[in-house]
Formats: C-alpha cells, sequence, structure tokens
C-alpha cells in the first residue's frame, strides 16, 4: 500500500463533519485569522488616504480597492488550479508568507503607492489563503452539509472582519491611525503562518475519496460535465455556459461590487454626516458582523431549503438595504441599512459556494470555485471603479443607488435563469454522495 502524502493524516480517510472536527475547526480558526487580515483596513484606510495622503477624488482613493479586487479575483484562479495539481497545504502556506509584509507597509508607507503595493500583496494572499480553506472544507464534510461547511467558514472569515474592524475603529480614535491598527495584522499574520505550518493537513485525498464514490443525480443534470474538463473548459462551464454556475458567478461579481462600494465610501460618507471615527467604525464592523453571524444559520437552510431563492432573496434584501443607506443621514438609519445589507449577504455568501460544490465534480470542483471566486472578487474591483467614476461625477449617494440597481438586476437573473442545485431524489445529497 503506498504512503500517504507527505502532511496527509494517515488514519483511514472518511468524508463528513463530525468524523474530520478536529481539522475542520481547525480551518475556521486560520480563516477567521484570514478575515483579520482584511478586517485591518476596512475603518482605517479610507480615512488614512483622505487625512493621511490628501486623496480628494473618490476614484484615486478606491485605487486600494481596485488593485485588491484585481489581485485577489487572478490569485483565486491560480490557488484553484494549483490546489488540484500541487496539493491544498502548500497554497495555503504561500498565501501566509505573502501576507506577512502586509501590515508592515501600512504602517511605514510614506506615500499612496506603498498602500496600493501592500494591497497587491493583500489580495494575493487573500486569494491563496481563503480560497484554499473554502476548498478544504468541502473537501472534508463531503456532499451532505456544504452549506454548513461553508457557513461555518464565512462566518468565521467575516466574523474576524467585524471585530478588527471594530477595533482598529477604537485604535485609531485612541492611539491614531498609524501604527496601533495594524499591529493587529503583525499578529494574525504570525499564528496564521505558525498554525498552516504546524497542524494544518493536506486534504486532496479527501476529494479524491468522494470522486471514487460519486454518484450521478436522479434527474439526468450533470451528465455532461463528466470529470475529465480541461481548465479552459471548467472555466468555460462556470463562467458562461452552465445555467447555475454561470448564475452563482455573476451574482458573487455584484455582491462583492457592493462590498466594495461598502468599503470604499462608506466610512467617507459617514464622515461627511460628522461621525466620529469610532462611530464609523461601529458601522463599519455592523455590516460584517451579521454577515458574519448569520452566515450560522443561511448555509445550514440552505441545506434544508435549497439554493436558489435564498440567493435570489438575499440580493434583493442588500439592493433595500442600499437604497436605505442613500437616502438616510443620521447613525441609527444607516446602523439598521448595515444590519440588513449584512443578512442579505448572509443568504448569498455561503449559498453560492455551496451551489457550485452541489455542481461541479469533485475532480474538478477546486478548479470552479477558483473561477467562480475569480469573478467574485472582481467584483471589489468593478465596484471601486464604477462607484469612483459615479461618486466624482455625481456624488456618494448617486453611487450607491447604482449599485443598489445592479444588485437587485443581479437577483432577477438568478430567479430567471438558476435551477435548483441542491437536489432531493434518489442518488441525491439526502441519500448518498452527490455532486
Amino acid at each position: 500500500m503506498p504512503a500517504p502524502p507527505p502532511g496527509a493524516d494517515p488514519r483511514p480517510l472518511q468524508l463528513g463533519l463530525r468524523q474530520n472536527a478536529a481539522q475542520f475547526t481547525l480551518l475556521v480558526v486560520v480563516n477567521a485569522l484570514v478575515g483579520g487580515m482584511l478586517g485591518q483596513e476596512r475603518t482605517v484606510l479610507p480615512l488614512l488616504g483622505e487625512r493621511e495622503f490628501g486623496l480628494t477624488a473618490y476614484t484615486a482613493g478606491l485605487t486600494f480597492i481596485l488593485v485588491f479586487g484585481l489581485a485577489k479575483a487572478a490569485t483565486n484562479y491560480v490557488a484553484g488550479t494549483f490546489s488540484d495539481r500541487y496539493g491544498r497545504k502548500p497554497v495555503l502556506l504561500a498565501g501566509w508568507i505573502v501576507a506577512v509584509p502586509v501590515p508592515l507597509l501600512l504602517i511605514w508607507a510614506p506615500s499612496w503607492g506603498w498602500v496600493i503595493l501592500a494591497n497587491v500583496l493583500l489580495g494575493v494572499s487573500q486569494g491563496l489563503t481563503w480560497s484554499t480553506t473554502v476548498i478544504m472544507k468541502i473537501d472534508l464534510v463531503g456532499p451532505t452539509r456544504r452549506g454548513l461547511a461553508m457557513g461555518l467558514n464565512e462566518a468565521a472569515g467575516y466574523g474576524a472582519v467585524a471585530l478588527t474592524a471594530l477595533a482598529t475603529g477604537y485604535l485609531a480614535e485612541s492611539y491614531g491611525l498609524r501604527p496601533a491598527p495594524f499591529l493587529l495584522g503583525v499578529a494574525f499574520a504570525a499564528l496564521g503562518l505558525g498554525l498552516s505550518g504546524v497542524a494544518v493537513k493536506e486534504t486532496r485525498e479527501h476529494a479524491r475519496l468522494e470522486a471514487a464514490s460519486h454518484v450521478a443525480r436522479a434527474d439526468g443534470r450533470h451528465d455532461h460535465l463528466h470529470e475529465r474538463l480541461s481548465d479552459r473548459e471548467v472555466f468555460v462551464q462556470t463562467s458562461v455556459r452552465e445555467p447555475a454556475l454561470s448564475s452563482a458567478s455573476q451574482a458573487g461579481l455584484v455582491n462583492n461590487l457592493n462590498d466594495g462600494l461598502a468599503w470604499g465610501l462608506f466610512p467617507i460618507l459617514f464622515a461627511g454626516a460628522g461621525l466620529s471615527v469610532s462611530r464609523i467604525g461601529v458601522l463599519a464592523a455592523l455590516y460584517p458582523a451579521v454577515w458574519g453571524v448569520g452566515q450560522l444559520f443561511t448555509g445550514a437552510l440552505s441545506d434544508r431549503w435549497g439554493r436558489k431563492w435564498m440567493i435570489a432573496a438575499g440580493m434583493w434584501l442588500q439592493a433595500i438595504a442600499l437604497v436605505v443607506i442613500a437616502v438616510a443621514d443620521d447613525f441609527a438609519a444607516w446602523a439598521v441599512a448595515a444590519a440588513l445589507l449584512g443578512a442579505g449577504t448572509a443568504m448569498v455568501y455561503p449559498t453560492l459556494l455551496a451551489a457550485i460544490g452541489d455542481v461541479a465534480h469533485p475532480a474538478w470542483r477546486a478548479r470552479s470555485v477558483g473561477v467562480y471566486r475569480l469573478w467574485r472578487d472582481g467584483g471589489f474591483a468593478v465596484g471601486a471603479l464604477l462607484a469612483g467614476v459615479v461618486a466624482d461625477a455625481l456624488g456618494v449617494r448617486a453611487a450607491v443607488w447604482t449599485v443598489a440597481a445592479l444588485t437587485a438586476a443581479s437577483g432577477v437573473i438568478v430567479a430567471v435563469r438558476m435551477y435548483e442545485t441542491h437536489h432531493q431524489g434518489p442518488g441525491s445529497v439526502g441519500e448518498g454522495p452527490e455532486v
């Protein structure tokens, strides 16, 4: 019998959340640290650009999100391909190594160009680390509880974004915009690299185990999606051709388009209304906090109720929240809107990943996740560019209205084009391995 690959667990492999509870929990912790690396910027960086570097044009100020989105989107694709080719753990470690200099560059940046460089590295790091933790969790749990697994993963990541955004707001209020808020990032990078190197185990063999026991859907869907797809075929199916995969990809793009808006322009909108940095930090934290906690429930609910209408309704709820933000002018109303935006995003985020896992064959699922995340995180770049151009031309509120309309339209596309991916019936999720 051949020896297991380096870093793999020598015990017989089993699929399931309970059977892999220790490794799954460790990966949840690692993804929380990944989220913390992103959260260190949510409150502070837009204000840093405006107050320390004198950026007055919205488009210029949003360049850090633009380069972050482009870098992360491209790296997501690479992460999926490399995870299939070389294994998950090496990709995870590479992501943490790239993360180490990010907070240091933000602390010492003498010009906005250094901040741009830091966000290129942050995008590469997030693409490698977050994509890999998603893929590894899908590997471990098998087909029956993907929604719950993705809910736990995204809850940990965005819960950490929220807590870090809140903490950095208070640190910035007390000690200034630099260096105190970014010292959290130094600690997160050190912990993430250490845990990933010492304790995380390779999970690629779990995907191979699931592929070996794959049972086709009884309704005949996905029969054309056999296991031997080229990289180009995976890209085309996920991006354009396969109705559920491509619907998920466009919804993911639009979801992160409005997240890019929230990240880059909301702090400036709130500051313009006279809110303090600490109160801006509360609002910046509230949205990802509800998003994070909500995913503990929405991912599991999508395992019971299905994916399609959870996604469509979540996009429409986000659109309503953006409309409230566009018309409101005080902390209380914005807090309600931020909570609604977080709830809508919680309905969408883990459910989209679970839908990709439902449709994609285990043999090319990591690549499909990478393509989906390429489009989804490309939304950061599209959102930064669109929101910046519209805000410069017509004002911040006009940018919010524009993104609200796009988000509502995305929900319509899901409602019209996507089919229910969480199939119930013979050979389905409820009765055995299913893709």
